[in-house]
């Protein structure tokens, strides 16, 4: 029986800036915006932290599902970088206000990027053997973007928000190549959150490790699978996102020993992999939800899965430390469908951008999400015009004896 993706929804936060005016702010120079391949970048509010960006995430999904379904939730995993506690996880928090049942599985993975596609593997496995018939698990990658002045280029490229996927047996979304997989991973710091303040990057070393896995995973697929070529094996490919230009280097790469000429890689990429990066460069990379960003990319804007048979992509996850995957699965046009009817295009058009000057303005407060309080009250008030009436969505308001408070904002109310 095949497992994978049932449902899949991304949450990016309700504002953004524009690359270029993030540049320009910074006195970055502008020559370099083309490499990064993007133009917007998710931007966090002081009432958004990763319990209120999953369950964001994760709600429009479950008001799809009836009380059975609901209920047949018996695994809810969280991903994230952005843990609050050292040993409260977020995902406690995330079932609670879910309203999930109180006979589920709860866990909180950390592998930098990577966490997430553990997740599915680790979900998928547990479902094939469930003794409970359509039994479904709940996978939500969520983090915030803890970066300013010091991160350099990087701050233009570190996005905000969640990406949820609900994991069955009617993988709607993605169905997963049962055993068709490979894994590359060893010690490294090329990337790291030391303390809930601010994140430490050494650009360079990063980008060599994340080559390096993308090879070495591949590679190890191609132990698993027989006869399996990233030129013929795969019609779509989605790749963990960072930023384009690496996406694009990456695919540079893969190709080399095909010995194609320029404009032959270059419609390859148009082809298979470009669609995959509309999404990602209007947030900026989601850490571990990027990837499923991409998919989500790839889906609602690939000009040859309409009406089409069903098709392979193959998916490259890494994760900063490191760990990386590659894996694959078969997407159609009920894929198609599965992910257009969420929205999630009309989601990132709906964000309020923000200038320079507000962007400023927000981020000490923004900065501040992670950081452990006794007590604290978040001023909603200030930050209100930033909320649709019409909406419904989970915001912090209150710590109190360390432990976070939330309320629902909008017409629905809890579910």
């Amino acid at each position: 029986m095949p497992y994978g993706i049932e449902a899949l929804n991304v949450y990016a936060g309700l504002a953004c800036i524009s690359v270029p005016a993030m540049f320009a702010g910074r006195g970055l120079d502008q020559d370099r915006i083309p490499n990064i391949a993007m133009s917007q970048r998710s931007v966090g509010l002081p009432f958004e932290d990763p319990v209120t960006n999953a369950v964001n995430a994760a709600r429009p999904l479950l008001d799809r599902l009836d009380e059975q379904a609901r209920g047949a939730v018996e695994v809810l995993i969280t991903s994230t970088e952005s843990g609050l506690d050292l040993s409260k996880s977020v995902a406690s928090y995330v079932h609670e206000y879910l309203g999930l049942s109180r006979n589920c599985r709860l866990l909180e993975v950390k592998q930098a990027c990577y966490g997430a596609t553990c997740a599915l593997q680790l979900a998928a496995g547990f479902l094939a053997q469930s003794a409970t018939p359509g039994a479904k698990a709940l996978v939500i990658a969520t983090d915030v973007a803890l970066v300013d002045e010091r991160a350099g280029y990087a701050e233009s490229a570190t996005g905000h928000g969640a990406s949820a996927l609900l994991i069955g047996d009617e993988p709607t979304v993605l169905a997963l190549d049962g055993g068709a997989y490979g894994c590359y991973s060893y010690d490294v710091l090329d990337s790291a959150r030391p303390t809930p303040e601010f994140d430490i990057a050494d650009g360079d070393r990063s980008l060599f490790a994340y080559l390096d896995c993308l090879a070495g995973s591949f590679a190890d697929y191609q132990d698993r699978v027989d006869n399996a070529d990233i030129l013929s094996s795969f019609q779509h490919l989605a790749l963990h996102t960072p930023f384009g230009g690496l996406v694009r280097a990456a695919h540079r790469m893969l190709l080399r020993p095909f010995g194609l000429s320029a404009p032959q890689v270059e419609s390859d990429f148009a082809r298979r992999v470009a669609p995959s990066l509309v999404y990602p460069a209007l947030t900026g990379n989601l850490c571990s939800g990027s990837l499923y960003l991409a998919l989500a990319s790839v889906l609602e804007n690939s000009a040859d899965l309409d009406g089409s048979a069903s098709q392979r992509i193959g998916l490259f996850s890494y994760g900063s430390g490191c760990s990386s995957e590659f894996f694959s699965g078969i997407i159609d046009s009920r894929s198609v469908a599965a992910v257009r009817s969420m929205g999630i295009g009309d989601q990132l058009a709906s964000r309020r951008e923000l200038d320079f000057a507000q962007y400023l303005d927000l981020l000490p407060h923004s900065l501040k999400a992670l950081v452990p309080r006794q007590h604290a009250e978040v001023e909603l008030g200030r930050w209100s015009e930033y909320l649709d009436a019409d909406r419904s969505l989970l915001v912090h308001t209150r710590t109190k004896d360390y432990h976070r408070a939330y309320e629902w904002h909008g017409p629905l109310g809890s579910p």
